[in-house]
């Protein structure tokens, strides 16, 4: 009788036993000799040395392929395990392959698209490299586009993710801001953070901040770069000007995506300057590689009065035109 414990590093455990241990059942269930106990990020054996030598080897397998990008799903564990294991195995589907699991954030959070727009939304930046995804607030738009980019990062699809979003203060004057230049703008670009923090350990995504391998800037800083093998996400489009939104997506090489998120009813800038993102979706609208994708109140998943707000003030809004009309 032999006992051998395996030890996952780098990796959350759920990222190896699936939502709700479902491929660690499949694991037990391929081998069916042995006594498998999963305790946090460890995995132990117990049997006959030769299986427990087998099973050890076999999970080094899979957890490397795995880090190194590799969807968890059954065609990598029949690749591992052998495809009539799996096929013998008699549990239900899983997660991401038909539950719309993007990724799994910290502490194994699954990141869903949950609504039918925000799953067209990942369908679309599936099918082209520039996607604009428009909707009111709170419909998941930034959220989303953030989960799909992060996960294209760790299946090590791109290099770098870039989030960006012009500095425009939300009709209030914040007036002089102290501290040095990303202590100044930071707090436009908080709600990307936000995003981050919930898909990707603090420390790793304190390291990639550190290295560029993320980079949050505001769109001034895309000025006269051209934006290679990388993800990038220009986060409320609505604030920016003809001349912003064209440099902006002038600034993309190949390998790259970009996605712009903007709601129409929040345009922050100043009375006189008309937002660009209007125009670019109406200009663009019919060139092939380009969507865009409509969020309406339906796929508001903040707050349940956060949908009656936007309701109410759709109301207030259509009803003065009528007025005016009139």
């Amino acid at each position: 009788m032999a006992e051998k414990s395996y030890l996952i590093e780098d990796l959350h455990p759920i990222e190896i036993y699936g939502a709700n241990n479902v491929y660690l059942e499949k694991i037990k269930h391929i081998f069916p000799k042995l006594r498998l106990i999963a305790r946090g990020n460890e995995i132990k054996a117990i049997g006959e040395e030769t299986e427990v030598d087998k099973l050890m080897k076999k999970i080094d397998q899979f957890v490397l392929m795995i880090a190194k990008g590799r969807e968890l799903n059954d065609s990598l564990l029949g690749e591992v395990f052998g495809q009539d294991a799996v096929n013998e195995t008699e549990f239900g589907s899983v997660p991401g392959d038909g539950d719309n699991t993007i990724l799994f954030g910290n502490n194994g959070k699954p990141i869903k698209a949950r609504t039918s727009n925000q799953i067209k939304l990942v369908k679309e930046i599936g099918r082209n490299d520039i996607v604009f995804a428009l909707g009111p607030a709170g419909t998941g738009k930034t959220y989303t586009a953030v989960a799909v980019a992060v996960k294209a990062l760790k299946n090590k699809e791109i290099k770098r993710i870039i989030l960006t979003r012009p500095a425009v203060e939300a009709g209030e004057s914040l007036g002089f801001l102290p501290g040095d230049l990303k202590e100044k703008i930071d707090p436009y670009l908080r709600p990307l953070y936000d995003a981050l923090d919930d898909m990707i350990p603090p420390e790793k995504l304190k390291q990639y901040l550190e290295n560029r391998t993320i980079e949050v800037a505001p769109l001034a800083f895309m000025r006269g770069r051209t934006l290679d093998n990388c993800f990038v996400i220009l986060d409320e489009a609505q604030n920016t000007t003809d001349l912003q939104i064209k440099m902006f997506l002038t600034r993309m090489g190949p390998n790259a995506k970009v996605i712009i998120t903007g709601d129409m009813s929040q345009v922050d800038l100043p009375a006189k300057q008309v937002s660009g993102l209007s125009k670019a979706t109406r200009i663009l609208e019919k060139i092939k590689g380009i969507s865009i994708v409509m969020l309406n109140v339906d796929d508001v998943v903040r707050h349940r009065l956060v949908k009656e707000i936007i309701k109410a003030y759709e109301s207030k809004t259509d009803s003065e035109k009528d007025r005016k009309s009139s």
